[in-house]
């Protein structure tokens, strides 16, 4: 980067002035996309790199926001390309901002959502955390419309079959039956 395009990044404030407010707000998109804080960090880090890369042009806009979260979404995607398994675990995020925790079922979703496989678990984001279309989301992620409706498909009915299983087991256990 040459001194002039670094001497007007440092001076223009906004760009930490959109860090500091939209941080905790990206992090907490970052979790949802990867299921784990750290890979949340990451996502949050690398897409704030190119934001910062790309500020001169992207300035002007309105919501320099959706750079950043369709960034984050492709860069999500490209890591899951390339090793196709994980392991997520149910941990709340490590920074100060604490949601109330999750009802039961609401636990037992959010775990199912985890255990999902990472195209699906995004498709599923995409959808209904960012509320894109399926052709918004073929477009962000490269992939065909059929693929979308058929990944959110597969990742629906098995959040509905964990969460119906564990209603079930609920209902079975205030009756006090054995199963």
């Amino acid at each position: 980067m040459d001194d002039e395009r670094r001497r007007q990044l440092e001076a223009d404030p906004r760009f930490a002035g959109f860090v500091a407010e939209r941080g905790d707000a990206l992090l907490r998109y970052g979790y949802v996309l990867a299921g784990n804080p750290h890979d949340a960090a990451d996502l949050v880090q690398e897409a704030l790199l190119k934001l910062r890369a790309s500020w001169p042009r992207l300035r002007a806009k309105d919501n320099p926001e959706s750079y950043v979260r369709t960034t984050m979404a492709r860069l999500h995607t490209a890591a899951w390309r390339l090793r196709r398994r994980e392991l997520l675990a149910w941990d709340p995020p490590e920074h100060g901002y604490h949601d109330a925790l999750p009802s039961e079922d609401e636990q037992v979703m959010w775990e199912t959502l985890a255990g999902l496989p990472r195209k699906q678990r995004v498709v599923l984001v995409l959808r209904y955390y960012e509320g894109l279309r399926d052709e918004e989301i073929a477009a962000a992620l490269k992939i065909s419309r059929g693929t979308v409706r058929s990944q959110a498909s597969r990742a629906l009915d098995k959040l509905r079959s964990a969460v119906g299983e564990h209603i079930e087991e609920g209902v079975m256990s205030d009756r006090g039956e054995r199963r």
